[in-house]
């Protein structure tokens, strides 16, 4: 099997689609007979080919990244990755045919599959990832009205749509009510996520969220929290992991608020280093507005950490309320405030939360998520 995969987002650049398509490809990669070639953006002006094993070819294409804006894609930037990843596309095409292509994200890489589609009758695949359904981003509504139509032709035209929760299925049928449509949750490497004995957690009561910095993930909800608790919990403290164009904006709340002993923004971090902070912390928290499959989410439940999020997209897939964490309300600080005392008053409660959590890891994996893809290559190939 020949696959044709567009992701723009591929690490360090971007977020949670980034890293599953690494993971995917690293499984993909033990699969006989499964060859890839991944298209993905540059995160400097160079072209850049890489292997992964001897079948996967991953194009990093320029598209005007650099180190100072690798969290976040502007509409240019989609657009110059669209135009260079079809012609790149059609130049590989002359090279070798392929049997599918696959696309993370609607708009634009789903596109690219449509006109692929139509120039050369390759069929294809589209997995959802959350702004590019209808109605997941109060940032995006106006740009929705327009793109409605685009995106139900794209899923109109595969040979399958494949959403990372069933609540972003959910939302994304409201758009296209007949659209079939399968689900492939997100994974986790629960041997690279585990939890860890640290003795420094005797006294401190560490709060951790890793997420791209947006207004969208409600990360202000949960700095307004910890300020409340920080006034009776001296020992209460936050690291925020992540980049985003909320980043400055919330860095200057905490200054006027005098807060800089209480909240901690660490940026950008290397993934290999991401266990040692989940495994330093004392729970989990992300009060999203908006979510899919959150893989850091699915970090935090590895590395055996109560959750605390907001019901949004895959939460309940994720966190059974009063059993391995809290289900919150959204835009709610004092909810928040409420259910990490619950934490801080019954020590007990939160190792109980912990194990469960990490039971629950268990039943993930990437490969998993892989065989579930590569046997869908296969069922639509035959087809």
């Amino acid at each position: 099997m020949r696959i044709l995969f567009f992701n723009y987002e591929y690490p360090p650049l971007g977020g949670g689609a980034g890293n599953a398509s690494f993971y995917i490809l690293k499984e993909f990669s033990k699969i006989p007979g499964l060859e890839i070639d991944f298209i993905t953006s540059s995160i400097d002006s160079e072209y850049h080919l890489e292997k992964m094993g001897e079948k996967i070819n991953i194009h990093r294409l320029p598209i005007g990244k650099n180190k100072s804006n690798l969290h976040f894609q502007s509409q240019k930037n989609l657009l110059i990755y669209s135009w260079k990843a079809y012609f790149f596309s059609k130049k590989l095409i002359r090279q070798g045919g392929y049997d599918l292509t696959h696309s993370f994200f609607t708009v634009p890489c789903g596109f690219l599959s449509l006109v692929l589609k139509w120039q050369h009758e390759i069929p294809y695949i589209v997995s959802l990832r959350g702004a590019d359904v209808p109605g997941y981003s109060e940032r995006f509504s106006f740009i929705y009205i327009f793109l409605k139509p685009i995106v139900k032709m794209i899923w109109k035209n595969s040979s399958a749509v494949v959403s990372n929760s069933q609540g972003l299925k959910e939302l994304a049928i409201k758009s296209r009510a007949k659209q079939e449509m399968d689900v492939i949750y997100n994974g986790i490497d629960i041997e690279e996520f585990k939890p860890v004995a640290v003795s420094t957690l005797q006294n401190d009561f560490r709060i951790i969220c890793v997420s791209r910095i947006t207004q969208r993930k409600g990360i202000k909800f949960l700095i307004e929290a910890v300020a409340k608790l920080s006034e009776k919990y001296p020992n209460v403290s936050l690291k925020i992991i992540g980049e985003g164009d909320e980043k400055k904006n919330l860095e200057n709340f905490v200054m006027e608020n005098k807060m800089e002993k209480f909240v901690k923004f660490l940026g950008l971090m290397p993934h290999n280093q991401l266990p040692k902070e989940y495994s330093n912390a004392n729970v989990f928290v992300l009060p999203s507005l908006n979510e899919g499959m959150s893989n850091t989410m699915l970090e935090a439940l590895a590395s055996g950490l109560p959750i605390i999020a907001t019901d949004t997209g895959g939460t309940k897939e994720l966190l059974n309320d009063g059993e391995n964490g809290f289900i919150i309300k959204m835009k709610n600080s004092a909810d928040i405030v409420e259910k990490i005392e619950e934490l801080l008053k019954n020590k007990e409660l939160g190792q109980k939360m912990a194990l469960e959590s990490r039971k629950m890891a268990e039943n993930f994996s990437w490969e998993k998520v892989a065989s579930q893809y590569a046997e869908m290559y296969q069922k639509i190939i035959k087809k």
